[in-house]
């Protein structure tokens, strides 16, 4: 099954995340299909930037998206 998920780069202490479609079975940080976002909450307000075009092909094509991702598909 394919997720849209949180990928976790950045320092200790100084989190950033690209959403990602991956395999649900591959590890957080493990191999992933296709990069169609950043999430950046250490800036105020948290940036949250998303591609619509790749996140509706994904959809379609049923990937579902982690609660995570989905509230900040909801706030973008």
């Amino acid at each position: 099954m394919v997720k849209i998920r949180l990928q976790r780069q950045g320092a200790k202490g100084a989190p950033f995340y690209h959403i990602v479609v991956a395999d649900s079975r591959s590890p957080r940080d493990g191999k992933i299909i296709e990069q169609i976002g950043t999430y950046n909450p250490m800036t105020k307000p948290s940036t949250i930037v998303i591609d619509k075009e790749k996140l509706d092909k994904w959809t379609k094509n049923g990937a579902k998206p982690t609660e995570s991702v989905k509230a900040l598909i909801e706030k973008a």
